[in-house]
């Protein structure tokens, strides 16, 4: 989450319209609140803190999150609204994307599965809207890690992934009924180390068998 979609903390500042607590005059059940930055919640209280249904408006971003809160953080359902078009629906833990939930990316691409931590976690489905082609399988902190598989239109490849790239003993699938089993290994790896570039990433090379048929 961008510095602009940082909400304001502070519930004592600022006006406020709405239910108070008998005791403590703290802000409690539904109300209204315009922040000093401009920002406005409307939704629920508990205690003087965002606490249940509720709608964040960023004034300056133009994001928006509409769902649930505890503790005065996003926690539990809820869809945020980024400013470059990208859309969250799902759940939320301490303010962060934690549990499944859907992303939209603004170039049409989706995202469908579990979170860690704002990063896809676990099993998860990424969809790519120009091509229809998809990845179904293991995440790990927003990297395809671990047995996953990507489908396209004539083919398909299974086998494992790490670091986001394949890598490992895997298999294509032909619309034909060829099978092509093998390995993805990393391509001159006796060159190793002489790439200055820690950043960069290995090239991955398909190291195939021969091809079979798939039998009735």
């Amino acid at each position: 989450m961008d510095s602009d979609e940082e909400e304001e903390l502070a519930p004592t500042i600022g006006s406020y319209v709405g239910d108070t607590h008998p005791e403590t005059n703290e802000r409690h059940g539904k109300g209204r609140a315009e922040l000093p930055n401009g920002d406005i919640y409307d939704g629920e209280y508990e205690n003087g803190k965002r606490h249940g249904k509720g709608v964040y408006k960023f004034k300056k971003s133009k994001a928006r999150y509409d769902g649930a809160y505890a503790d005065n953080k996003k926690h539990g359902e809820g869809t945020f609204y980024y400013p470059d078009g990208s859309i969250y629906k799902g759940s939320w833990a301490e303010d962060k994307r934690t549990g499944t939930g859907t992303y939209t990316y603004p170039n049409g691409d989706t995202y469908e599965g579990g979170w860690a931590m704002d990063a896809r976690d676990g099993f998860g489905v990424y969809t790519y809207a120009d091509t229809g082609s998809k990845y179904e399988g293991s995440w790990s902190n927003g990297k395809r890690h671990g047995d996953g598989k990507f489908v396209h239109k004539t083919h398909q490849y299974e086998g494992n992934f790490t670091d986001d790239q394949a890598l490992g003993v895997g298999k294509f699938y032909f619309d034909s009924g060829a099978i092509q089993k093998g390995s993805f290994v990393v391509d001159g790896a006796d060159d190793a180390g002489e790439n200055e570039d820690e950043a960069a990433k290995p090239t991955m090379k398909w190291v195939g068998s021969e091809i079979s048929m798939k039998t009735a």
